[in-house]
Order: C-alpha cells, then sequence, then structure tokens
C-alpha cells in the first residue's frame, strides 16, 4: 500500500478525531446545565437497530475489502452494497429520531443547551456517515459497472479505515450521548 495514501488517511483520521474530541468534551461539560427541558432521559432511547446497522457495517465493509483484494470484484460488489444498505438505515434511524425529537418533543437547538450540543454532536457524525456513504456507494457503482479491479484494493482499503473510524466513533457519542448522557 502506497505510504502516502496511508499517511494521508492516518493525518485524515487523526484531524477527524481531535475534532469529536472537542464536541463531545463540549457535550459533557454542558450536560445537566440546561435550564429549560428536556433532558437526556426524558426524550432519548438507545438507538439499537442503528447500532446494531452500523457496527455490522463495519464487518461487511471488511469482507469487500478482503473480497477484492482475492479478485472477487462482484462478490466485494455485493459487500458494498450491503454497506450502503447499513448505513442508510442507520442515518433513516437517526432522521427519524431527529423528526421526533423535533416535532413531539419539542428539542431543538434553540432554548436548550442540551439540543444545541446533541445535534452538534449527532449531526457531526451523521454528516461523517454520509460522507462514507457517499464514497462507498461511488465504489459500489465502480464494482457493478466493472470499473473496480483488484488493483484498486488498496484505495478502496483506505476507504474502509474511514468507515471504520466513523463506527468507532459512533461507539463514543452512543456511550456518551446514550448512555454516559441519560
Amino acid at each position: 500500500m502506497s505510504s502516502r495514501g496511508r499517511v494521508g488517511m492516518i493525518c485524515l483520521i487523526t484531524a477527524e478525531a481531535s475534532l469529536f474530541a472537542v464536541f463531545v468534551v463540549a457535550y459533557l461539560y454542558d450536560l445537566g446545565k440546561s435550564l429549560s427541558g428536556p433532558s437526556p432521559g426524558e426524550v432519548l432511547s438507545v438507538p439499537v437497530l442503528g447500532t446494531i446497522c452500523l457496527l455490522s457495517s463495519s464487518v461487511t465493509v471488511a469482507l469487500a475489502v478482503r473480497a477484492l483484494g482475492r479478485g472477487a470484484v462482484r462478490r466485494s460488489g455485493a459487500w458494498l452494497l450491503a454497506t450502503v444498505l447499513l448505513a442508510i438505515a442507520f442515518l433513516t434511524g437517526t432522521a427519524t429520531e431527529w423528526f421526533r425529537l423535533i416535532t413531539r418533543e419539542g428539542l431543538t437547538i434553540c432554548p436548550n443547551l442540551f439540543g444545541m450540543t446533541f445535534y452538534a454532536l449527532v449531526g457531526l457524525h451523521a454528516s461523517h456517515v454520509v460522507v462514507g456513504l457517499v464514497m462507498l456507494a461511488l465504489i459500489s457503482v465502480f464494482a457493478w459497472s466493472r470499473a473496480l479491479r483488484p488493483s484498486h484494493a488498496e484505495r478502496v482499503e483506505l476507504v474502509s479505515w474511514y468507515w471504520h473510524f466513523v463506527d468507532a466513533v459512533w461507539v463514543v457519542v452512543l456511550t456518551v450521548v446514550y448512555v454516559i448522557g441519560r
């Protein structure tokens, strides 16, 4: 694998991890300091299905990289498609949660410090899922159109590093927001 590609992805992941760390610290610092409701315990429930989908997508992307490395481009495309579908399921769950929080619970970014930090942290993560989803969808299209080759395995692996990072960040966000924060 090209050392420039590895170094570049490691630098990106390090920078993004630093950004997430700032948001996590801000969330934890502001936790319980809202003067008006609702509070996390009143409106949040652990997104079990979304978490299962997102964490499973780390397995499917790893299987896609492995298949491509072995020359099985169609199988790789199938695993990439599965990864894309799992990511879409996760984002659908996030959108459904936000819709409920805004319309039924009245939780927005304006009147409540919890709302502001919640949407900032979870939204930051969701935006990273969208970026990864776009990259994975493009690679999947390349696989299905036969433009993807086993010689591209190293590049696909770098995209999978980003995806594993997004999944790891979700474990932190899940723990901070939905477990500790409740």
